[in-house]
């Protein structure tokens, strides 16, 4: 009886040695399995954010359809124009050499290339298509009536995007212009969309348009 408690006693106290060790061991993995989990959480990649603007949200740099078209480096390109002044620039972007024609014609390289802070809305090669052969040639063969056209397409001061939503803008020619839109999508006179918008060039924020611009009067 007495080698029988003894036993009891012996098993009862390697059992309370025992449990300590079982809970800790179970409290080990725990902590192990809440590191792991902890671990995965923090390295999983973060999600992705769009850096394309949101609709209707104007752009911050170039934008349109026919920017595509634009050399990719060289002077042409948008760093390339960047760097110089805006009928410097836009001698180097084939798809506006009609228009470049016309300027010189104009004799208004000098004034473009000189004056501060303006914005020139430039017809593409395309735009000038558009007006029958015989009525550009015309046109770009009298000098003063060429001269009013080609400043209708300038303004007096940088327009951005967002002054581009709606407005009305003297020109150079002294005839104002309106403009209307919004994100990617702008329309001068409700006829002329601009499709690459926002390229800057040393004195001038330059959007090219798909029509040639008329004056008013």
């Amino acid at each position: 009886m007495t080698a029988f408690r003894y036993r009891r006693a012996a098993l009862a106290l390697t059992a309370a040695a025992v449990l300590p060790l079982t809970l800790t061991a179970c409290g080990g993995d725990d902590s192990s399995s809440d590191a792991a989990a902890d671990k995965s959480s923090s390295s999983a990649p973060a999600e992705e954010k769009s850096s394309a603007p949101a609709e209707g949200t104007p752009a911050d740099g170039p934008f349109g359809p026919a920017c595509a078209t634009v050399p990719k480096d060289g002077a042409g390109s948008f760093d390339g124009m960047a760097q110089d002044p805006v009928a410097t620039a836009a001698s180097n972007n084939p798809a506006l050499s009609t228009l470049v024609t016309a300027v010189k014609k104009a004799g208004l390289v000098d004034t473009l290339n000189n004056a501060q802070n303006i914005t020139v809305f430039a017809p593409t090669n395309d735009a000038f298509a558009k007006i029958p052969k015989a009525d550009l040639d015309k046109v770009l063969a009298d000098k003063e009536m060429l001269t009013n056209i080609l400043t209708y397409h300038v303004v007096g001061e940088k327009l951005s995007p967002t002054q581009l939503e709606s407005g009305t803008y003297d020109t150079l020619q002294k005839s104002p212009l309106t403009t209307k839109g919004s994100g990617e999508n702008y329309t001068v006179n409700d006829t002329s969309k601009v499709v690459c918008g926002n390229v800057p060039t040393a004195n001038a924020t330059v959007h090219i348009v798909d029509t040639v611009l008329m004056p008013k009067s």
